[in-house]
């Protein structure tokens, strides 16, 4: 096993992923699972695979993810720009690649907060003039 890696912490609306991304061969591992066994959804499997695949360093890079917070599809996007800012500090070639396709660019949205009087954050009670 490689001991040298990349470490950084990235976040996603309330979810933030620890990313150690090591050169070589190896298992991903999200919170101690396999990928395939943590992310089900074929659409968010390939979000967190998108920038290795993008780079075409699938083969070459392994990583280990602990991640927490918000629900999986938030969780990816959080997997998904550790990744990318992993593989841009690694090589400078993979940064061109990375930021042409627009991940390296955090997703800053998130829920809009209830306000009071008011049914959610932005339905209101029905109004009537008399």
């Amino acid at each position: 096993m490689a001991n040298k890696y990349t470490y950084n912490i990235w976040k996603r609306k309330t979810a933030s992923a620890q990313v150690k991304l090591f050169e070589g061969k190896g298992e991903d591992m999200i919170n101690g699972k396999k990928t395939s066994e943590y992310i089900t959804r074929t659409d968010l499997f390939e979000v967190v695979y998108a920038p290795l695949k993008a780079c075409k360093a699938k083969d070459e890079f392994y990583f280990e993810v602990e991640i927490t917070g918000s629900w999986i599809s938030a969780q990816a996007d959080a997997i998904k720009l550790g990744l990318s800012r992993n593989l841009a500090e690694k090589n400078e070639g993979f940064k061109k690649i990375l930021k042409a396709a627009g991940f390296l660019t955090r997703d800053a949205r998130k829920v809009e907060r209830k306000k009071p009087g008011q049914k959610k954050a932005r339905k209101s009670p029905s109004w009537s003039k008399r």
